[in-house]
C-alpha cells in the first residue's frame, strides 16, 4: 500500500504539476481520486461523494505533499445536499449538455462542476445554451405552491423542458448552514405571501418534513396531467 500511496515522488521524476485546474485534476486521478465525485475550486476541494470518489486519507496526505495550499473539505452536510441534487441531475441533464448558469451563485457552481467531467457537461453564462438552471430551492418551491392554492390559481405548473433544478429538493436551512460552516455569504430568505409563509411555519413544528411531503404530491400531481 505504502507504494501505491509514493506517487508524489514518482510523478515528480516525470513531470511538473502547476496549480492550473487540469494539473490539480490530473494529479488526483494520479493519486486514485474519482474527480467525477468532486468538485473543484482554486482553493479548495470538497468532497461531494466520500464512498465513490474514494478520497481516502491517505490520499488527502499524498495530494497535500504536492498541494498543501490546497483545502480539502469533507463536510457532511455538503455531502447530503449533493445526494439530494445527483437525484434530479442525473435525469435532467444529458452527456455534453452547455449549461446556462446563474450569476454569483457559489452553491449553484460547486453542484455542477462535477457534471463537467461526470457527463462532459460545458457551463456557460451567456450565448447558446442547451439547458438553463433554475437556482430555486426547496421553501420557495413549497412557498410558492401554498401561495398559489391560498390565492385560488391551485397548482401552477409553471416548469420549463430546458430548465434544470439542482437545489429544488434542497431547504434553506440545509444551504446556509453549509455556506456559514465554509466562510460563505448565506443566502437571504425571500419575503413571500404572509399567509403562506405562516401556514409553513405552523407546519415545521407539526411536520418537520412537510416540505419534502409537499413537493412529492405536486410532482405526482403534475405528472398525471
Amino acid at each position: 500500500m505504502d507504494l501505491i500511496f509514493n506517487v508524489q515522488g514518482l510523478a515528480s521524476d516525470k513531470e511538473e504539476f502547476s496549480s492550473s485546474k487540469k494539473d490539480v485534476l490530473k494529479y488526483l486521478k494520479i493519486i486514485g481520486v474519482d474527480t467525477r465525485f468532486i468538485s473543484y475550486t482554486p482553493e479548495k476541494i470538497y468532497i461531494n461523494n466520500l464512498r465513490f470518489s474514494k478520497f481516502s486519507r491517505k490520499r488527502e496526505e499524498t495530494f497535500y505533499k504536492q498541494y498543501p495550499e490546497i483545502k480539502v473539505v469533507r463536510n457532511k452536510l455538503f455531502q447530503k445536499i449533493c445526494a439530494k441534487s445527483s437525484k434530479v441531475l442525473s435525469l435532467e441533464i444529458k452527456p455534453n449538455s452547455r449549461i446556462l448558469m446563474p450569476e454569483d451563485n457559489f452553491m449553484v457552481e460547486l453542484l455542477l462542476e462535477p457534471y463537467t467531467r461526470k457527463y462532459g457537461a460545458e457551463l456557460v453564462y451567456s450565448g447558446d445554451y442547451d439547458l438553463v438552471v433554475n437556482p430555486v430551492i426547496l421553501d420557495d418551491e413549497v412557498n410558492d405552491i401554498f401561495e398559489a392554492i391560498f390565492s385560488g390559481e391551485g397548482l401552477n405548473f409553471a416548469r420549463k423542458e430546458n430548465e434544470i433544478y439542482p437545489l429544488i429538493n434542497v431547504s434553506l436551512d440545509w444551504i446556509n448552514s453549509f455556506l456559514e460552516m465554509d466562510g460563505q455569504k448565506l443566502i437571504e430568505k425571500e419575503n413571500k405571501n404572509e399567509l403562506a409563509n405562516s401556514f409553513s411555519e405552523f407546519l415545521k413544528d407539526v411536520a418537520p418534513q412537510y416540505k419534502e411531503n409537499v413537493l412529492k404530491a405536486s410532482e405526482f400531481i403534475e405528472s398525471k396531467n
